[in-house]
């Protein structure tokens, strides 16, 4: 039986410029670039204006960081210009736009690569073996992963050879195949099934009369547990060696590569890109001012073509065919309204946030120095800026600075807060720096243990938790006491 009852419910929903916005606001200069110039191949009403050339005033952008009232984003068009009625709902905020004179070299470099994948299939097949083991190698090849080295059991591939393939062979054919052809290619120690392997395979294209080299070799093949633990005196005594010389067979295994597909790409073009900062910053007299790059503010208008078309158009209301050609016309002008209004909005909501910033680290901007960075989250930025934090998080995701100490990447300025024992707080990344700096100038011989850290650390102030340090020693990826040991 059907019943009707009254049910009240709360909820929100983002309009769907509300939520493109959002996307400009999380994109970085370079993705902003490329979306940008897609917005103006697919909506020719919209324009960009290219100026001639530009001067050098910093004066200006002095100004208008210490005016308050500093006036919107001009966009070089009226509003109201419309001739008709119906506006655009969503609005967007005035700027606080500081012109920026930096010029980036954006330009990405694309060279051609080779994929590991491809550079082994051209060796393969300049091997005289049969064609069905060839297709064996290249079923190998193919389950190599990025770093050069075969995760897969060989009882696996025998199996998925005989169903996707239909060749049916076994294990040892696979096991010879790989170990004869395979592990002989280029670049030594691809084909590997464990690091051990890898480091032998590279180690034993080397010249085996070099003393170091076969000393380096007996090592890996015998001793690896004791190395990877760092048992120097275990492995002194078991070849009877003197301590140079143990130093110089660690050495010729630190020269090879664990990772010896990572020359490689998994794709067949490299790119080689620089990073963009998405913000300067410029010290001037102790002045701490926070610009946009160039790139990030471009200049846009309504195209007025478009809008003498429309108005053409618009005068013959007979022709059905006029009429659909000016709705169409009207709906890129709405589009390209609207997507001027949410450029100035994603620039005024990058510099409100990047100036909050500013504000908290002035002192880090002007010094350069960690230890003088504030504890910062993003609530605090959230605070003074009167954003939500999503919008805050969304500004600093994968944004950098330029600054006067290179380049920061802006995630790096936040961090959470501890007490020291004045009471004051300090930033979890001093903590770190400082950890940092210890851990630097200890003796490699005898490295500090993280319950030695503890009193080191709390004789410089900072009482913390032997879990806390063990916490921050693996965010900085410095190993324990025990791996940092040098002979």
């Amino acid at each position: 039986m059907l019943k009707q009852h009254l049910q009240l419910k709360l909820g929100q929903k983002l309009a769907p410029q509300q939520i493109q916005l959002m996307k400009l606001i999380q994109l970085h200069t370079l993705e902003f670039e490329e979306e940008l110039e897609r917005e103006l191949e697919e909506n020719p009403a919209l324009e960009i204006v290219k100026e001639d050339s530009k001067e050098d005033d910093y004066s200006s952008i002095e100004e208008a960081y210490q005016d308050e009232g500093t006036d919107s984003i001009e966009t070089d068009f009226d509003v109201n210009e419309y001739i008709y009625d119906d506006e655009p709902s969503y609005k967007t905020a005035s700027s606080n736009y500081s012109p920026d004179d930096e010029e980036f070299d954006n330009e990405s470099l694309l060279t051609e690569g080779q994929s590991l994948y491809d550079y082994l299939l051209e060796q393969i097949h300049l091997v005289n073996i049969s064609e069905e083991d060839v297709k064996i190698a290249e079923y190998i090849i193919g389950n190599l992963d990025t770093d050069g080295y075969l995760r897969r059991e060989i009882k696996a591939i025998v199996d998925d050879l005989a169903f996707s393939q239909g060749i049916y062979t076994t294990k040892e054919k696979v096991e010879d195949i790989l170990e004869n052809y395979i592990q002989k290619l280029d670049p030594p120690g691809v084909g590997a099934r464990g690091l051990q392997e890898c480091l032998l395979l590279q180690i034993e294209k080397k010249v085996s009369s070099d003393k170091a080299v076969s000393l380096a070799a007996n090592i890996l093949r015998h001793q690896f547990d004791a190395l990877t633990n760092k048992h120097y005196n275990k492995i002194i005594q078991k070849y009877d060696i003197e301590e140079d010389d143990l130093k110089d067979a660690l050495d010729e295994i630190s020269k090879l590569s664990p990772k010896v597909g990572g020359n490689f790409d998994t794709q067949t073009i490299t790119i080689n890109q620089e990073i963009i900062p998405d913000f300067v910053i410029q010290v001037k007299d102790g002045l701490v001012i926070p610009m946009l790059n160039s790139k990030n503010a471009p200049t846009l208008r309504v195209s007025e073509e478009y809008k003498d078309i429309l108005t053409t158009y618009s005068h013959d209301k007979n022709s059905s065919e006029h009429k659909q050609a000016a709705l169409f016309i009207k709906q890129k002008l709405d589009a390209a309204k609207w997507y001027i209004d949410a450029i100035n909005q994603r620039q005024n909501t990058l510099l409100q946030t990047i100036t909050a910033i500013v504000k908290f680290q002035k002192d880090y901007f002007i010094t350069g120095d960690e230890k003088s960075l504030k504890p910062m989250i993003l609530k605090d930025v959230a605070d003074i800026t009167g954003f939500d934090i999503s919008t805050i998080s969304r500004v600093v995701k994968s944004k950098y600075a330029d600054t006067p100490n290179g380049i920061v990447y802006l995630k790096d300025l936040f961090s959470d807060s501890l007490t020291n024992d004045d009471g004051e707080e300090v930033s979890t990344k001093e903590i770190k720096t400082h950890l940092q700096e210890v851990i630097g100038k200890e003796n490699k011989r005898k490295p500090l243990t993280d319950d030695a850290l503890v009193v080191m650390l709390k004789e410089q102030g900072y009482n913390i938790a032997r879990r806390t340090i063990a916490k921050y020693r693996e965010q900085l990826n410095i190993p324990v006491a025990r791996l940092r040991k040098e002979l």
